[in-house]
């Protein structure tokens, strides 16, 4: 097929990655412990994790892991914000020959069981702050080994201590569980340091992560994303990224996202480990102005995160007075990056804000733009190295370029299909090899893609997918709700919210009895921002809600 974007391409980034040169994630994370033994890989509360560390620590925590009888292709959890233990915790795992399952700290009892139990996980590392919420589910689920940890255990005396001691004591963050057997992360380190670690032969066709995401239906799945789709997608950021002249500079670079998330999994953990540069540790973003002041000691250089917290940060007092000389660019990924913010950006760091796509399922970096373009052009970018683009209709035919139709991606970055669900893999991979996006899209001449409309009735909240389905299910067991849809409306915070329209069961329901019984059963950011009750919702004529026609009446509100 014709690859005009090839033409754009900045000189430095080659049309093909060479994936040739490695077996695995591993292959990389050694050649960095060589080439960087003496750098810090991570910062966090102000305490470093060098590269040499790292390696150390999860040697120790691999051997641990194999000396509970975990074997090649168990699967284990990890349950943690954005602290040090989770890359030793990651790097452990893939070493012990593990399949890791990245799991949001956030999740209720509800989706954490649906989460462990899908996976079939044997293990989970998981912060004590949240251990309560596994404690509910411990009899439901398969996991047979617990390892908890504090956020400070791994920032030394007396900041860790501190820190742990405030938290659980004067905060009150720490709620009260029992996890009969459980073992401490500090504890697992020492341990493993004892054992023997067995080397454990991976190969690019492994399952290295399962990454769940809603998908089409909103049924939570596994995207099982391979040792061989996080190697190209490495190696393709490194070669985009590289293009920005990285020069011999020891890059700074902000890791805000979760590192549960694919995003931040791919772009910090994983591309930065192999360039050699310090993933600064941001436990808690929602803290704008903490997050100012850690910005304040560092020299960072790079930036990737969402249009919401890039628009918080140019909210928050201080950010404007902050160095950023170092800056080379921001990376946004996630949801769409707004013009406005884009513009003010610029025009507060001097630093271009550079809009991507992926997708969970593309592992997750799919296109990006140029890291010389010097306006925002309101597209996605361009295909990476070694992966097309296209535009195929509903009958599965590739479209010229300039119509419209469903974006489509294929490359070795794709996943492999979803967990245990070849059904639901055969909606979204063709026979050979497109990913079916569920994004429309165009493709304009010079080979830029540029995103029209969504396919799918999925509602992005601050960069996470939220899907209809699975709320109204949810909020349907209600015993006083009758009828239940729901639907995304514009937000300025976060893109959009969630708003649920609701028919009584019950007259006596109210609107606080609903928000209760959805902060139980589902993570802040899938709960409704908005609730309106109604006599009746809009039907076909065989009785299925439109949403559509919902969505239709709020923005006729708006225009």
């Amino acid at each position: 097929m014709d690859k005009p974007w090839l033409a754009r391409y900045p000189e430095a980034v080659p049309a093909e990655i060479d994936l040739s040169t490695y077996n695995s994630i591993l292959d990389i994370f050694d050649e960095s412990l060589e080439a960087y033994s003496d750098r810090d890989a991570y910062m966090n509360f102000g305490k470093s994790l060098s590269f040499e560390k790292w390696g150390r620590e999860s040697r120790d925590f691999a051997a641990y892991l194999q000396s509970l009888g975990l074997q090649k292709g168990d699967r284990i959890a990890l349950m943690l914000p954005n602290i040090l233990q989770y890359p030793v915790a990651i790097m452990g795992a893939l070493r012990a020959g593990l399949v890791v399952v990245n799991t949001n700290p956030m999740y209720t009892p509800r989706e954490l069981r649906h989460q462990l139990t899908d996976s079939g996980a044997r293990a989970i590392v998981i912060i004590e702050n949240f251990a309560n919420v596994l404690e509910k589910v411990r009899d439901e689920v398969p996991v047979e080994h617990v390892i908890t940890t504090r956020i400070g255990d791994m920032l030394g005396f007396p900041k860790g201590t501190l820190i742990n001691f405030v938290l659980k004591h004067v905060k009150k963050a720490v709620p009260a569980f029992n996890l009969p057997g459980a073992v401490s992360f500090s504890e697992a380190l020492r341990e493993g340091s004892r054992h023997q670690l067995l080397q454990v032969e991976n190969s690019l066709d492994d399952i290295a992560f399962l990454q769940y995401t809603g998908g089409t239906t909103g049924v939570a799945k596994g995207a099982m994303l391979t040792h061989r789709n996080l190697v190209a997608n490495m190696l393709q950021a490194k070669a985009w990224i590289g293009s920005a002249d990285l020069g011999d500079d020891v890059e700074y670079v902000v890791s805000a996202l979760p590192l549960y998330h694919i995003f931040a999994l791919t772009a910090n953990c994983l591309a930065f480990m192999a360039m050699g540069g310090v993933n600064v540790l941001i436990t808690n973003p929602r803290d704008a102005e903490g997050f100012v002041k850690e910005l304040g000691k560092i020299p960072f250089s790079f930036f990737p995160g969402v249009n919401t917290l890039f628009n918080m940060l140019l909210n928050t007092p201080g950010f404007a007075e902050l160095d950023f000389s170092h800056l080379k660019a921001a990376l946004g990924g996630g949801m769409a990056v707004q013009r406005a913010v884009a513009e003010r950006w610029l025009e507060v760091t001097g630093a271009r804000l550079i809009e991507a796509y992926g997708l969970t399922e593309t592992s997750p970096a799919a296109c990006i733009n140029p890291m010389d373009i010097q306006e925002f052009n309101g597209c996605i970018g361009l295909p990476i190295s070694s992966t097309e683009g296209g535009i195929m209709d509903d009958t599965g035919n590739l479209l010229p370029q300039g119509e419209v139709g469903e974006l489509v991606i294929r490359g070795p970055q794709v996943m492999k299909g979803y967990w245990e669900r070849p059904e639901e893999t055969a909606k979204v991979l063709t026979d050979d090899g497109w990913l079916r996006t569920g994004d429309v899209a165009l493709m304009t001449p010079d080979g830029f893609f540029k995103i029209v409309d969504r396919k799918k009735d999925m509602i992005l909240v601050s960069g996470f997918n939220v899907f209809p389905n699975e709320i109204e299910d949810v909020v349907a067991h209600h015993p006083k709700v009758m009828e239940v849809a729901v639907i995304g409306v514009p937000d300025d915070k976060s893109t959009e919210a969630v708003k649920m329209f609701i028919v009584k069961g019950d007259p006596s329901l109210t609107e606080e009895e609903l928000r209760a019984f959805c902060k139980e059963e589902l993570t802040g950011y899938k709960r409704p921002r908005h609730i309106e009750f109604r006599d009746d919702l809009p039907k076909s004529n065989v009785g299925k809600i439109l949403r559509r026609e919902l969505r239709d009446e709020e923005l006729a509100k708006t225009s």
